[in-house]
């Protein structure tokens, strides 16, 4: 098997910056989806709209990030199977994870039609918004399904180092969604509802587009009708991989629905400001996410080419990168965020812009929090100990409930500004304990596997 990104030897940091620069891209896109509804549905239909697009995040989150959870674990074996060289792996856990992402994404998509109303209702959705928030997020549920696959098929090429060809799918989907937009929101006034119908639109393209490119041109991995039938054991195993990414994501959601229910208590404005700086921060930790998730497949590949002293020696450097990366991000922060949230609105908001400054200070004050996480979340996880994701979700659900409920009554919105920065601290001292720990195993390993071959050319 052969890729265009060698990730088991050569510069280990050039490799991944490398191989991570296409998967920021295609984040970018994938997040022009929200980026795109919210300007244009702030700029063409009210604030009211957009405050209630944005207040649907955290209950959104809570569905989507269930779903992308496990499909981040599916393929973990597909990289391991691709490293050690085993095409009979990749191809049977490869196949069986679309399987799977099919079954759970309807599933999944049918529990969050009835749940979405009533979690709304719970985190303290404003009267006057949350009939157009409960119309754009049922909408966006019958997506699901193909996030999933889309996801999926995303995760197997990356898993085996192709990250460039979901790029260009990523493209069309999004220029697709763009013109649904305005054509469904600014000419046809269909308001939240019309941007919801070109999300789900554009995301069954970008299903089919990236899952024709793994099924029948991928070179690495060759998937036939048989392969796709669902198998119980490798299901059992991918499912017990992929439950703790889930639950991680499942456990942060409801420490960010308990704090959207701290954000929602200040009104209409605030949320709105809220929101559009939280979709700018989502814009400069891309770089980051990125790196992490290149990350991820580079310690797999290698854990499954069993190069132990590679993986040891090359996450320091990688770390070290992601902290300068942070610290760039925490400037781009600052100076492109006013102007950008700016884009959301139709009229200028002295009370939107406050809410927002606030926010982007207070996430660049502590950007290289996020930057840690990344690493040592996605370092473990490319090792298969996705229960360290669990862990690190329970930091951040403690760090946002504590926010929510006991600071934000005592100091008010500036609590809430920090939320997000004391849910990264809590998760960083966790998982960084617990890579510590696995570290010291892979020097040992990395030691042993050099003994071994001397011993062997003694004899």
């Amino acid at each position: 098997m052969k890729t265009k990104n060698n990730m088991l030897e050569g510069n280990p940091v050039k490799s991944i910056i490398t191989f991570a620069f296409p998967i920021m891209l295609s984040s970018l896109l994938q997040y022009n989806y929200t980026l795109v509804d919210n300007i244009i549905v702030g700029r063409y239909v009210s604030t009211n709209a957009l405050a209630a697009v944005g207040s649907v995040a955290p209950v959104n989150s809570f569905v989507i990030g269930a779903a992308l959870g496990l499909t981040s674990g599916f393929t973990i074996p597909v990289s391991h199977g691709f490293g050690a060289g085993d095409s009979k792996k990749v191809t049977r856990f490869a196949g069986n994870s679309i399987s799977l992402a099919l079954i759970i994404g309807v599933i999944i998509a049918v529990v969050a039609h009835t749940l979405s109303t009533p979690l709304l209702r719970l985190i303290g959705t404003p009267s006057e918004i949350i009939d157009l928030s409960s119309a754009y997020v049922n909408i966006l549920y019958y997506a699901v399904p193909f996030q999933m696959l889309s996801n999926n098929f995303t995760a197997i090429s990356r898993a085996v180092g192709e990250s460039k060809k979901p790029l260009y799918f990523y493209t069309v989907s999004v220029i697709i969604n763009f013109i649904l937009d305005l054509i469904f929101v600014k000419s046809l006034s269909l308001g939240v509802e019309g941007a919801a119908f070109a999300t789900l639109i554009s995301q069954a393209f970008a299903a089919l587009l990236t899952g024709i490119y793994v099924i029948k041109f991928n070179k690495n991995v060759t998937i036939k009708g048989k392969d796709l039938k669902p198998d119980l054991k490798t299901s059992w195993r991918q499912i017990i991989l992929g439950i703790p990414v889930s639950i991680q994501f499942t456990v942060t959601s409801v420490g960010s629905m308990c704090m959207q229910s701290a954000v929602n208590s200040f009104g209409a404005d605030v949320i709105a400001g809220f929101t559009a700086a939280g979709r700018v921060e989502n814009l400069t930790n891309l770089p980051m996410s990125a790196l992490g998730v290149a990350t991820q497949t580079f310690v797999g590949q290698n854990y499954g080419a069993k190069n132990y002293s590679r993986i040891t020696s090359s996450v320091k450097k990688i770390f070290l990168t992601d902290i300068a990366v942070s610290v760039l991000m925490s400037g781009a922060l600052l100076l492109i965020g006013p102007p950008v949230v700016r884009l959301f609105m139709s009229e200028y908001s002295e009370s939107i812009m406050f809410a927002a400054k606030r926010y982007l200070i207070a996430t660049a004050e502590c950007y290289s929090l996020v930057a840690v996480l990344f690493v040592m979340r996605n370092t473990l996880q490319g090792l298969g100990f996705t229960y360290a994701n669990m862990i690190a979700g329970a930091g951040e659900f403690f760090g946002r409930l504590s926010v929510a409920f006991i600071f934000t009554p005592l100091i008010g919105f500036d609590a809430v500004c920090y939320s997000a920065p004391a849910a990264w601290l809590l998760a960083d001292i966790p998982i960084t304990v617990i890579y510590l720990f696995k570290h010291r195993k892979f020097k040992r390993l990395a030691r042993e596997s050099q003994i071994a071959p001397s011993h062997k050319s003694a004899e």
